[in-house]
Parts: C-alpha cells; sequence; structure tokens
C-alpha cells in the first residue's frame, strides 16, 4: 500500500491497548491455554493404534442392527413416544413462556414494571437446572415413564423460551403501542394487540428451534428412566445388546434428522 493512502482507509490494527475487544481474545486465550496446561488429556494415549482398534471392534458389534418386526414396533413406539414428550413439553414451555415473558419486560421506555426482576429470576432458575436434573427430581413424584421426561422437558424450557420472549418483546418497536397508548388503551391490551402481533413470527421461531433441541434431550432423557428411545438405549446398551443398541440409535438419528428439516423449513417460511 502506498504511503499517501489515507488513514481512514487502513486497516485497524491488531493490536491496540484501548481495545476491549483486544483484551477480550487475549484472555479467552489465556483461559484456553491454561485449560490444556491443567487437565491430563492422554493425546497420545486417544490417538494410538491400540485405542483405534479397540474403537473398531467395539463399533464393528454393532454390525448388523437387529431388524426383526417384533423389535422395529418397539423402536417404533419409543420414537412415537420420545416426538410426543418433545412436542407435549415444548407446548407448555411455550405456553408458560410467554406467561412469564409479559411481566419479565419493560414494553415502554421509562415503565417501572416492579415484577421484571423476579420473573427474570425465575426465568434464570427454570434455565439454569438442566433437563436431566429435572427429570430425576420429577421422577419421585411423577415416577417412571414419559411424565416425568414431558415435565422435565417444559420446565427448562420455559426459563428458556420466556426470557426469549422477553427480550423480543422489550425489542419491538415501540410505535404501534405509542400510538394505542395515546388513546387511553391499557398496558395488557397495548401487548396483546401491538407488540405480540409483531414478534409472533419471531416467537415462533424460538419456538420451533427448542422443539429440535428438544428431540435430542428427550432421546436423552429416557437414559433416568423417562421413556421413549432413551429408555431403550440404556436398557440394551446396559446389556450389551449392541445390535438393538444399533437400532434405537439409527431411530434416533432419523427422528432428528426429519425434525430438524421440518423446523428448519418452517422458521424460513415464518421469516419471510
Amino acid at each position: 500500500m502506498s504511503s499517501g493512502t489515507p488513514p481512514h482507509l487502513l486497516p485497524p490494527p491488531l493490536w491496540q491497548a484501548r481495545c476491549r475487544a483486544c483484551w477480550f481474545t487475549l484472555a479467552v486465550l489465556a483461559l484456553v491455554v491454561a485449560s490444556f496446561w491443567s487437565l491430563d488429556l492422554q493425546w497420545a494415549q486417544f490417538f494410538s493404534l491400540e485405542a483405534a482398534r479397540s474403537m473398531g471392534r467395539f463399533i464393528g458389534e454393532f454390525f448388523p442392527p437387529d431388524t426383526s418386526p417384533e423389535f422395529l414396533r418397539k423402536v417404533a413406539l419409543g420414537t412415537w413416544e420420545t416426538l410426543a414428550m418433545s412436542a407435549l413439553g415444548t407446548a407448555l414451555a411455550a405456553a408458560g413462556g410467554l406467561l412469564l415473558a409479559l411481566p419479565a419486560s419493560r414494553l415502554q421506555a421509562g415503565e417501572r414494571a416492579w415484577a421484571r426482576t423476579p420473573t427474570r429470576g425465575l426465568l434464570n432458575l427454570l434455565r439454569a437446572v438442566p433437563e436431566l436434573v429435572w427429570a430425576g427430581l420429577l421422577l419421585i413424584a411423577a415416577g417412571l415413564g414419559p411424565l416425568a421426561g414431558t415435565l422435565a422437558l417444559a420446565a427448562h424450557t420455559t426459563g428458556v423460551l420466556g426470557r426469549l420472549f422477553a427480550e423480543a418483546m422489550e425489542n419491538a418497536p415501540s410505535g404501534p403501542g405509542d400510538a394505542l397508548r395515546a388513546q387511553g388503551v391499557g398496558k395488557w391490551r397495548v401487548a396483546l394487540y401491538a407488540t405480540l402481533p409483531q414478534v409472533l413470527p419471531q416467537l415462533l421461531s424460538y419456538t420451533l428451534y427448542r422443539w429440535e433441541n428438544n428431540i435430542r434431550a428427550a432421546a436423552v432423557l429416557g437414559v433416568v428412566g423417562a421413556g421413549g428411545l432413551g429408555q431403550l438405549l440404556a436398557f440394551h446398551m446396559g446389556l450389551f445388546h449392541m445390535a438393538k443398541t444399533a437400532t434405537v440409535l439409527g431411530a434416533m438419528l432419523l427422528l432428528v434428522g426429519v425434525v430438524d428439516g421440518l423446523s428448519y423449513g418452517s422458521r424460513r417460511w415464518l421469516m419471510r
């Protein structure tokens, strides 16, 4: 580059002492280096020839998968149970998240919104507890089966969707709401007729995306006895029935792929 190039056209320097992003990046890199140094990572053993042979023998035990009609019926039932758990859990979470998002959001600049802080604290609590922990707690009250898994998904996802819904409502354009307030319309009617119609496609997109995640979570929740494909996986893997385990894993991959495709297509259609 010629020396006559104006300073404002020159690329920014890679490092500046006053650049907060530079210091943040340096701190993250230091944390990564410290993590590698402090953890006893056996990379040589992991990439050794013996480890590759052991993994090859283990994977070879999965073939051929069990395709007997009786077992396929069990897998189909578990697949439907997993799908139903994720759909119902997500629907309950969307309803609960929407109810909690209204008091958790400030819909007007300068609004006191007394319930905002405690409601956001509740949402933080709900999503801070993982689905597996919720399932373990709810198994005590609901017993083994899909009910505990469905409620666990609903509890955790309510915290996630409630926070996302609240942020979407707060960031919605205030023009339509201000016009209704000027006519003396109350807060809740403003939220219903001005705010929600603007953010509804975004709320539906968030809900569909969380449904994708809940399909995977529902498959894992069965490991603790919450029903579905996860319960079949835990049972047959525990007994080293590798052919049956391969069939269950294949059903999981197929279910996740189908739901991901449907959800992705629906979200693109909604955001047009």
